[in-house]
C-alpha cells in the first residue's frame, strides 16, 4: 500500500465527481512516517524530489539539548518521551516527533528538530515554569 497526495480522488466544489483522467504521477507519492522511537540509534537514507537526500531517523537513545541561559549544547542520553502533543497514541508508544517533550539527564527538554526528516534529535531545555 503506498500514500499518495494527488487530488483527483477529491470532489469538485459542487460536489459531483472527478473522473479521474490519467494514473498517479511520481511527484504525487508520499510515504510513510518514521515513527522514530528511543533504541539504538538507527537511520534510513531516502531520496527524496531535486536529488534531495532525507535521513530518516527511525530510533535513536541520544539528544542534543541546549540550554537556553548558558546557550551550552550537550548530547545526552534520552531516559524516556514525557509527553507528545502531536498525538495521544505517541504518548504510550514512545514515539519522538517535533514538540515532543522528553526527559533527559539534565530535566526535561522540548525536541526542536524534526527526526524523521533531519535524522538527528535537538532539543531545547525547559525552565521549571514550562514543565
Amino acid at each position: 500500500m503506498s500514500v499518495w497526495h494527488g487530488d483527483l480522488h477529491k470532489r469538485k466544489p459542487s460536489g459531483g465527481r472527478k473522473r479521474a483522467y490519467r494514473g498517479k504521477r511520481k511527484f504525487e507519492e508520499g510515504r510513510f512516517p518514521a515513527e522514530t522511537t528511543i533504541g539504538e540509534p538507527k537511520k534510513k537514507i531516502v531520496k527524496g524530489r531535486g536529488g534531495t537526500m532525507k535521513i530518516k531517523a527511525l530510533s535513536d537513545k541520544y539528544a542534543c539539548v541546549t540550554n537556553p541561559k548558558s546557550g551550552k549544547t550537550e548530547k545526552v542520553e534520552i531516559i524516556r518521551v514525557a509527553k507528545n502533543p502531536v498525538n495521544i497514541d505517541y504518548d504510550r508508544r514512545g514515539v519522538i516527533t517535533k514538540g515532543a517533550i522528553i526527559e533527559t539527564s539534565l530535566g526535561l527538554a522540548r525536541v526542536t528538530s524534526r527526526p524523521g526528516q533531519d535524522g538527528t534529535i535537538n532539543a531545547v531545555l525547559l525552565g521549571e515554569e514550562e514543565s
